[in-house]
């Protein structure tokens, strides 16, 4: 746990408008806006890894649901639109990409903000999993916190709560997935043809590929992931992403995360399990919070 519980921050719970995404109803954005607890700034902005002019602003949060989408069976519309069946709320999520001609087909680029907010209990179900990109929200420093409640102070200061090595294959696999991508190979695509065709291979998701196997390593070492991620690994892996290493480098630079992964899966002294009964604590005691101050 942290020396000091982590303070409240007082920022913005304001959400982009609602879109014709399933996800994005008008509805979906006043649940995730009333009961938000957390709210940061993941993606390259936090891991140090960003080209200026070149990213755009990635944002995840947490939010605590009304009764009657726990424990009924309430649902919102799909999108803005409400054309096809409602769904459970379990994410409002916003890009501000879809806004320009070509609506949800749209590349997100500089100067443009994504934002997801999930259900506090979809949150948790995928970071007992070991999910690599949920669990970045527990470790942002206090500077890229935009929003945070009692509830998501709590969380932050339980991180250790959700530690487990379950995360390793979860880490391996988004590693092989970021890889599979940079090179084309079978059955993996990129989206950035631009940069295959300058280096040889997309740089973006070469340097995604091994942050991942870095932040895997050290995850499952110290139980804690360290953002931005410390030099010299943050200047390599800038590099990596302008293209300055030649791809066999790359390539045996992720190998060795790869297989180190694989080792710290069987090996690693941190749990085998997360503490699953303290989150259904903080998940139901959290929800009964809320609801009394909605009253």
């Amino acid at each position: 746990m942290p020396d000091t519980p982590p303070r409240l921050i007082a920022g913005s719970a304001a959400l982009p408008a609602g879109f014709w995404h399933p996800h994005a109803s008008e509805e979906a954005r006043k649940i995730a806006e009333d009961g938000m607890i957390l709210r940061v700034q993941v993606g390259s902005g936090v891991h140090g890894t960003a080209v200026s002019g070149q990213d755009d602003r990635d944002e995840m949060g947490l939010c605590l649901e009304p009764p009657q989408f726990v424990t009924g069976l309430a649902r919102v519309p799909n999108g803005v639109r409400g054309q096809g069946p409602s769904v459970r709320f379990e994410q409002y999520e916003r890009h501000t990409a879809w806004d320009r001609p070509g609506g949800v087909a749209n590349r997100s680029g500089a100067g443009d903000v994504d934002v997801i907010i999930y259900s506090a209990r979809k949150w948790a179900r995928l970071a007992l999993a070991g999910n690599p990109t949920v669990l970045l929200v527990l470790f942002v420093p206090d500077e890229e916190v935009v929003f945070r409640r009692e509830e998501g102070a709590e969380l932050m200061a339980n991180a250790h709560r959700f530690v487990s090595r379950l995360a390793a294959t979860r880490f391996l696999g988004y590693l092989r997935a970021q890889q599979s991508a940079m090179t084309g190979q079978a059955g993996a695509h990129t989206n950035r043809p631009e940069l295959a065709a300058v280096h040889g291979y997309d740089t973006k998701y070469a340097m995604h590929a091994l942050r991942l196997g870095l932040q895997g390593i050290e995850f499952l070492t110290t139980g804690r992931i360290t953002l931005p991620v410390p030099e010299p690994h943050r200047g390599y892996l800038r590099a990596v992403r302008r293209g300055d290493m030649p791809l066999a480098e790359v390539l045996e630079a992720i190998g060795r995360a790869e297989i180190r992964l694989g080792q710290l899966r069987e090996t690693s002294a941190i749990p085998d399990q997360p503490d699953r009964n303290w989150v259904d604590d903080w998940l139901h005691r959290s929800h009964l919070n809320y609801w009394a101050r909605c009253r």
